[in-house]
């Protein structure tokens, strides 16, 4: 068994409105890699959320309530100073395109020039790359179903 320092433990950033089917199979994934994944939503407010914070950690949290290797929480910093404060030595993205991969370069680097925390990017499965938090919340705006892009388990209105 692994000590707490020895933990791999990677971060998964995002606003997460709502936490679709490809952030699930980004965790199941990523879990695959690392000891433990705290998926990290982020509290920005230049960001107009469809749900609220809270809703957004209960849907997670009940999504993963017996994947005890999974933990939910929220953060107003920069993520990597959130990384260093849960002792995350990992961030864990997703990119669905190269527009994406450009981005997360990016910031990636910057990431691991303040503090050392190593970025690891694991591609959207094919099936996945169409969908996407903003895409889901314009479905929602116009009234149509999105059970086919969020979890079947998740519970959000």
């Amino acid at each position: 068994m692994l000590s707490v320092e020895n933990k791999r433990i990677a971060l998964f950033p995002g606003t997460f409105d709502p936490f679709t089917i490809g952030h699930r199979s980004l965790v199941t994934r990523g879990l695959t890699l690392v000891d433990e994944i705290i998926i990290s939503i982020g509290i920005n407010d230049k960001k107009l959320t469809y749900f609220s914070l809270e809703k957004r950690i209960e849907a997670i949290q009940n999504l993963y309530k017996n994947e005890p290797r999974v933990k939910v929480m929220s953060y107003n910093s920069l993520t990597v100073d959130f990384a260093l404060e849960v002792g995350a030595h990992f961030i864990l993205r997703g990119i669905r395109t190269v527009n994406d991969f450009e981005y997360e370069k990016t910031i990636a680097d910057v990431n691991r020039k303040l503090t050392g925390i190593e970025t690891f990017i694991l591609f959207t499965e094919p099936e996945h790359t169409h969908i996407s938090s903003s895409i889901v919340r314009e479905l929602l705006r116009y009234g149509k179903d999105i059970s086919l892009f969020v979890p079947k388990e998740t519970e959000l209105y």
